[in-house]
């Protein structure tokens, strides 16, 4: 059984499990039930980060699922760069000359070793901690993170049951740790390569290892009692999700050195870029147990729920540069200047983090180009990519969102309003892609081959939803901009700008209204280009009514929701497409090709729930039975949690009951949403 957010009891003391040193996390725990069933524990997946994009992550099992999962994937030019450096141990317990293997690995047909069948429980409690039960001893796993480094600790430690305390006082027990290492791009694979160096350097109580000159030295700082040399390689590691996913799954790690370690006292391995000393993992750990819990403080969290959101959002906020920005989902995006913009709001103004908002908020006004903010920062740390309409729209509503909590328009008026003002402009009279307003006050968008919104799959050539013209979220978040900004010009005496903004508005919403109603659906048109009406029912739609400033009367605002609930509404979000619908796809899987074209018809996104809320809200003044029923809706979240990225909420969930959770184990949005409207 998993005993979800249980308490983690109060009072400090100087234990090394340090479960009780956590007065404010909650704790995510699983039994043996579930450990010592392999499917059921590969299928669950942890999540350590450094808040400078790097991170180690792998399954409750051991085995490694994916080509991202490792004790350390460094950010090497924070939050991008990011190097596989460091996979796994291989872990062997010697009890009085006898091994017992702790890894587990999936080789082709076989799984070997099965150290998975020795496991008595994981938890989340706030770090990954393993318990293992070999003959009545017990052996406790521990791997965090250190904050703001690219430095993972591993720990292990002998605890003794209740059952073998006898036993276990008269028995030798070691523990012998061979580290496979990787020094590859987290996108690749590593194969046996000739021109890998072999060589290591050994120091008092550290070892490093450089395969690559373009690479960074590896140091693995220990308090292990003997070092042996090894050097050789371990073959045909076999990734499960990445050969489901039709992708290359196979892969060699070299294996150059082991430690071995006298269990009478802690086994400690801090592996790093840079030389570490072993005295300071006590402090290193006191500091990020003290950190996470001055987040969950700062949140003013009311429940476990919301506790555990604020953990999991505070792993997306990175570093960039001299600022902040946001990763948008672990294991494989980097920060996308849409994903950051939509997420700002619940990551950092629900959690009452308003100065890494504002942060955020600066550092991307430095990118700004053409009137428009990136979509995304290459992880080759190329120029950003600006193939977005929405980005930038949704900044604007980012910024709004900081105001509302900060109320802090002189930030707004001496670094930001020149530049909205700008990107205004650029809008009027054209940018990349077409993007143009149109005669009618509406923003057009888009040309051939181009994916502009947010429902951007695209394989080659092949862009599986173009979206080309006026999509209805895009003038939604046009009209959005424009009433904000004459806020803003309103309290920067900008009259003159101001009433301009108010007509163009006023011009957009009226032809809005004419142009993109759907008599026979009572609901909106996805997209309108000319005479051409595209009547999917999507959930772009209820962009118009949940946006602060919308165009719709409380009538057709009502219908669209009703029409959302019906068709799109599921326990985990709402679907990307009418399972009426002919092009509807059901289930999330198959080849890159296969799953990008189900990527945005009928695919369910987590994040949507968050805009279905405010509208829901908005067109149901009915108090507690709103809420009551919104309660209901955010439910199945709570038992997700336990599900698949631990702690974390999925990205995207296949449009058919059950709905499996599918893409990212982590997405930034997804829990931004949740945070966000449970906040309020």
């Amino acid at each position: 059984m998993c005993a979800v957010l249980e308490d983690v009891s109060a009072g400090r003391t100087q234990d090394s499990s340090r479960d009780d040193c956590v007065t404010l996390i909650k704790m995510i725990e699983f039994s043996s039930d579930i450990c010592t069933d392999f499917e059921s524990a590969s299928s669950r997946e942890w999540l350590e980060t450094n808040g400078i994009g790097g991170f180690a992550s792998s399954t409750i099992s051991g085995v490694h699922t994916r080509r991202y999962h490792g004790l350390l994937i460094a950010a090497t030019a924070p939050p991008l760069g990011r190097l596989l450096l460091f996979s796994k141990f291989k872990e062997t317990l010697i009890i009085n000359g006898n091994r017992c293997e702790l890894s587990t690995n999936q080789y082709p047909n076989t799984i070997y070793p099965e150290g998975y069948k020795y496991l008595k429980s994981f938890r989340l409690a706030p770090f990954p901690i393993w318990t293992f039960e070999i003959n009545g001893i017990e052996i406790e796993k521990k791997v965090f993170m250190v904050y703001g480094e690219n430095t993972v600790i591993c720990q292990w430690s002998k605890n003794t049951a209740d059952s073998g305390q006898r036993t276990a006082d008269n028995k030798q027990i070691e523990l012998e740790l061979k580290p496979l290492v990787a020094f590859r791009d987290y996108h690749h694979l590593r194969r046996e390569d000739n021109d890998f160096n072999q060589n290591f350097n050994v120091a008092e109580n550290q070892v490093s290892i450089q395969p690559y000159e373009r690479m960074p030295e590896l140091f693995f700082a220990h308090n292990a009692q003997t070092i042996e040399k090894s050097g050789f390689w371990y073959g045909d590691f076999e990734y499960a999700i990445e050969k489901e996913r039709g992708f290359d799954f196979q892969e060699d790690l070299f294996q150059p050195f082991g430690l071995k370690f006298d269990l009478s006292k802690t086994a400690t391995v801090i592996v790093s870029t840079e030389p570490q000393n072993i005295s300071d993992v006590e402090t290193f750990e006191n500091k990020e147990i003290e950190r996470r819990e001055e987040l969950i403080k700062t949140a003013e969290a009311k429940d476990a729920f919301f506790r555990q959101l604020v953990l999991a959002a505070d792993q997306f906020i990175v570093s960039r540069s001299a600022g902040k920005t946001i990763i948008a989902g672990y294991p494989w995006f980097s920060d996308w200047g849409r994903d950051t913009m939509i997420a700002l709001n619940g990551l950092t103004l629900a959690t009452n983090r308003p100065e890494i908002a504002k942060s955020i908020l600066l550092e991307f006004s430095n990118y700004i180009s053409e009137g428009m903010l990136p979509n995304r920062f290459p992880d080759e740390g190329e120029t950003p990519e600006y193939n977005t309409v929405d980005a930038t729209l949704w900044y604007f509503e980012a910024i709004r969102a900081y105001v509302e909590k900060t109320d802090d328009y002189d930030f707004v008026r001496e670094n930001l309003y020149e530049k909205l003002v700008n990107i205004i402009l650029w809008h009027l009279f054209g940018t990349r892609y077409n993007i143009h307003v149109s005669d009618d006050g509406l923003l057009y968008a888009g040309e051939e081959n181009s994916q502009l919104t947010w429902m951007d799959g695209k394989v080659g050539d092949t862009v599986f939803t173009p979206r080309i013209g006026k999509p209805v979220e895009i003038q939604a978040l046009w009209y959005n901009a424009l009433c904000i900004m004459a806020d803003f010009a309103d309290n920067f005496s900008d009259q003159a700008d101001g009433e301009k903004y108010l007509q163009m508005a006023d011009k957009a919403k009226q032809n809005f209204n004419d142009e993109f109603w759907n008599e026979d659906e009572e609901c909106l048109f996805d997209v309108v280009d000319g005479e051409q009406k595209d009547a999917s029912i999507r959930p772009n739609q209820i962009f118009a009514v949940s946006l602060p400033n919308t165009m719709l009367s409380i009538g057709k605002a009502q219908k669209i929701v009703q029409k959302v609930e019906a068709e799109l509404l599921t326990p985990f979000g709402l679907r990307s497409l009418s399972p009426k619908d002919f092009r509807y796809c059901p289930i999330y899987t198959g080849t890159p090709f296969e799953r990008d074209s189900a990527y945005h018809e009928g695919t369910v996104w987590a994040w949507l729930i968050g805009a279905f809320i405010d509208a829901y809200r908005k067109v149901n003044a009915n108090g507690q039975q709103t809420e009551n029923r919104i309660e209901e809706i955010l439910e199945n979240f709570k038992t997700h949690l336990t599900e698949a990225g631990i702690g974390q909420v999925s990205e995207i969930f296949d449009g058919d009951a059950p709905h499996k959770p599918r893409g990212c184990i982590a997405q930034a949005w997804s829990v931004a949403e949740i945070l966000r409207v449970i906040g309020k």
